[in-house]
């Protein structure tokens, strides 16, 4: 990898052939092909915001919760794959399938979709797999039934929760803030 120090730059995927898939028992080999590369996020499976009777689970346990979700066919969201290789994620998904994400969350409201989480490789950021995941993603969750999709982004300064996403690609979007959870993550919504 070029060293950015020396003024070279990396240079940016073409994203020409990007395809994105759902990630189902069929496809789930891509979602775990992904996460089992080095740098990947395989110490959190994105088992972080959804259901769990235990706070601290093990890596191996949370890989076994989120492959029996798949395996059972409950939504976790899509893949990204350039060249036949996994090489991007975005949890996407039905709001109720997560813990509670914010304080006013209304649990009596349906067919909301939650992002949750974005997985760019660190060699690919900065040059729009990130924007291009949340495009998917929008269209995946209204593709699937979707009435409203929620996202929880932060401020691009935001020292902790940058796997959310940040806040001005969702606001580009067409996203509107509706509050804020926690500290630094904003309750953002697209509807349709």
């Amino acid at each position: 990898m070029p060293n950015s120090s020396q003024g070279s730059q990396l240079q940016k995927p073409d994203l020409a052939g990007i395809r994105f898939v759902e990630v189902t028992p069929e496809a789930r080999a891509d979602f775990e092909n992904l996460f089992e590369q080095p740098g990947a996020p395989k110490y959190c499976w994105c088992m972080a915001w959804r259901h769990s009777s235990r706070e601290h689970i093990k890596n191996d346990e949370k890989k076994r919760m989120m492959m029996a979700l798949i395996d059972s066919g409950t939504p976790v969201g899509i893949v990204a794959e350039l060249d036949g290789k996994p090489v991007g994620w975005c949890s996407v998904a039905p709001r109720e399938t997560y813990r509670k994400l914010s304080k006013q969350q209304d649990d009596t409201e349906t067919s909301i979709w939650s992002i949750v989480c974005f997985y760019v490789p660190r060699a690919l950021r900065g040059g729009g797999l990130a924007s291009a995941l949340l495009d998917a993603a929008i269209d995946h969750a209204f593709s699937k039934g979707a009435c409203v999709i929620e996202a929880y982004p932060v401020d691009e300064a935001a020292p902790s929760y940058r796997f959310m996403g940040f806040r001005e690609m969702f606001v580009a979007r067409g996203f509107h803030e509706t509050g804020t959870a926690g500290t630094r993550r904003h309750v953002m919504r697209l509807d349709r």
